[in-house]
């Protein structure tokens, strides 16, 4: 079973991931971007800021990322239990500026139509999202603010409709044991 956890940035998909890591510990845990050694190099520069990238360079490192993470990474071990901190979904909500069903299409040939069984989606609202981003540093996504990163949020969802992934939504202001436990059910 493939499992994507999903959500804007400061949802608490690390946390939750690190609870399913002891839950699960015969699974096969990654993450998108930096999954695969071309992957850890590619997310220093896409969230790191080290170069200004148009929105169409910024979606093909993600696509080649994503190609090398689904061919490296998912598709030897669809046969076990594979959580990822993210996956197509974000792909696709993060390319907002881009014709949807181009970046669908895109999505889906890089991971040669490789999608998750499940998305678990850690859903904040404004008044959360903006308190938990006033409390850290920010990465160049975070920097766009909460308004795009909303939007990201409701492009997830669409995202799954779309491509028919089964979507699991979550409140991601519950606390954490929560959360972990509507997880774990689901899993189960």
């Amino acid at each position: 079973m493939y499992v994507a956890l999903e959500g804007i940035d400061t949802a608490g998909k690390s946390t939750q991931i690190s609870l399913l890591k002891e839950a699960f510990p015969q699974g096969i845990f990654t993450l998108e971007p930096g999954g695969s050694k071309l992957g850890v190099r590619l997310r220093e520069i896409l969230l790191e800021g080290e170069f200004s990238l148009s929105s169409r360079a910024e979606f093909l490192l993600f696509l080649s990322d994503r190609a090398e993470h689904c061919s490296k990474v998912l598709l030897p071990n669809r046969d076990k239990l594979i959580i990822s901190d993210r996956s197509l979904i974000s792909g696709i909500a993060y390319a907002k500026s881009l014709p949807l069903e181009e970046v669908i299409s895109l999505n889906l040939f890089a991971t040669e139509g490789y999608k998750p069984d499940l998305v678990v989606l850690l859903e904040l609202s404004k008044e959360e999202l903006e308190r938990r981003l006033g409390e850290k540093r920010q990465d160049s996504i975070e920097l766009r603010g909460s308004e795009y990163l909303l939007e990201i949020q409701k492009r997830m969802i669409q995202a799954c409709e779309r491509l028919g992934v089964r979507l699991l939504r979550v409140d991601a202001s519950l606390q954490r044991e929560q959360i972990h436990n509507k997880i774990k059910k689901e899993l189960n």
